[in-house]
């Protein structure tokens, strides 16, 4: 089974051409995969499959089997991958994924991608055990929890991380957590803490829209915004101030391209 491993902004993914089916039981091809000692190794595995209502069907899979909804970083990866691989016409693409039909356009490893918004933003107030936490609760596409800091450095992504993302609140899903650090009035930095790896990721592109978006809702950010991530490489999101459509752009890596021979 052939595959590729790309990378956008440092967010990794095994992305195979499944079009013809040749994979059945996905969530456990992810397992396999995504495992960094035994497998390929990737946050999570992208699946280019046939779709009756855009170019293309995305389907992504987090290293514990689980399907997302959407994935900002890996939806720009697919875009990528079809356009490069001639599996649709053109620079500009339709894909659709479990958030809806998201259009694209590549230009060389640069990558725009739609996102959209699930329901209305909104600020929660999350009791913890030491401490009450608020933060902005905005799905893009898979849900999100927000919080802001004044050091991103010192957030303990991994030890608060678990705790925020299974909360009672976010129950049954749950909901990624992210960590934002304003830098000026177009620039934050971000770590994100994601749900199905369960654990710190170096970006997250639904994250990254989402960061954004908070730092326009509490009027510290106006677009378009830079988003520093944790791999240190820069996205950039766009949106209008009504917040109904958004845009990740940023560039992607294609890493190696290999045969998995199973085990």
């Amino acid at each position: 089974m052939n595959f590729f491993k790309m990378a956008g902004s440092g967010n990794d993914f095994v992305v195979i051409d499944n079009r013809e089916n040749i994979i059945k039981d996905r969530a456990k091809t992810a397992i396999a995969l995504c495992n960094r000692k035994f497998g390929i190794g990737a946050d999570g595995l992208l699946l280019v499959e046939n779709s009756k209502i855009a170019d293309i069907r995305m389907r992504i899979f987090n290293p514990d089997g689980s399907e997302a909804e959407m994935c900002g970083n890996g939806l720009r990866c697919i875009m990528l991958f079809a356009v490069s691989r001639k599996i649709t016409k053109g620079n500009s693409i339709n894909v659709e994924t479990g958030a809806g039909v998201l259009r694209g356009s590549v230009k060389g490893k640069r990558v725009k991608a739609q996102l959209k918004l699930g329901g209305v933003p909104k600020l929660v107030k999350i009791p913890l055990e030491k401490k009450n936490i608020t933060g902005y609760f905005i799905n893009t596409g898979v849900p999100h929890t927000v919080i802001f800091t004044t050091s991103i450095e010192k957030v303990d992504v991994n030890g608060e991380g678990p705790v925020i993302r299974y909360h009672k609140l976010f129950k049954p899903k749950g909901t990624n957590v992210d960590w934002i650090e304003v830098v000026d009035t177009n620039t934050i930095k971000i770590r994100t803490y994601e749900r199905g790896v369960e654990g710190e990721t170096l970006s997250c592109g639904t994250g990254s829209v989402a960061g954004a978006i908070a730092g326009f809702l509490k009027g510290r950010v106006s677009p378009p915004v830079k988003v520093i991530s944790r791999s240190g490489e820069i996205l950039a999101v766009y949106f209008d101030t009504a917040i109904e459509n958004a845009y990740l752009e940023g560039d992607i890596l294609t890493i190696f391209k290999g045969e998995w021979l199973g085990r």
